[in-house]
Formats: C-alpha cells, structure tokens, sequence
C-alpha cells in the first residue's frame, strides 16, 4: 500500500440531497482515496477539521459505470466514498455550514 499522508486521504465532500438530509444526525459524506481505510480515515476527519470526534466510519467502493462510444466500450473510473459520524459532543464541520 502506497504512503498516504493524511490530507491526501479525503479528496472532496459529496454535495446532494440524501447526504445534505444526513448532516441534521451529523453524518458527513465524502469521496475519499482507494487505498485508504476507516482507520485513516478517521485521522484524516480529526486533524483536519478541529474540534472533531469520529463516532464510526461506513466506506462503501463505487464501481465506474460502463460507458460506450461506438464499437469501444469502456468504464469510468472507481471510487470509494465515506460516511463518517461525529459524535454528539463534536463540532459541526465548517465546510458544509454554508449549504
């Protein structure tokens, strides 16, 4: 497994309506690294927005979808998303305070 410092373990928030309707239970979505596990994942939450604490950590891999051109077919690129929960005492994080 590759060296994976902690800020390149979360890559960006996901923005739709069902993880904006998680936040009110203080549940964040984001997309993060492949290679990254809950572990780290949940390092990456505390030391990079202050003032939180990381309940429990859900990671689900998104296969890419096939996407066809003609006679060439193809697949988009996998991705691994997180749902990480704070716990009641955390703050809220500050990214998603505006949406």
């Amino acid at each position: 497994m590759a060296n994976i410092q902690y800020y390149d373990v979360i890559l960006k928030p996901v923005v739709t309506e069902k993880s904006m309707n998680l936040m009110a239970n203080k549940e964040y979505v984001f997309y993060v690294h492949p290679d990254a596990n809950k572990t780290m994942i949940k390092n990456a939450v505390e030391k990079m927005f202050e003032g939180t604490k990381v309940e429990r950590v859900n990671t689900m891999n998104i296969p890419g979808k096939l996407k066809r051109r003609g006679m060439v077919v193809g697949r988009t690129a996998a991705q691994k998303k997180a749902i990480v929960k704070l716990s009641e005492e955390s703050e809220d994080i500050e990214i998603f305070s505006g949406l």
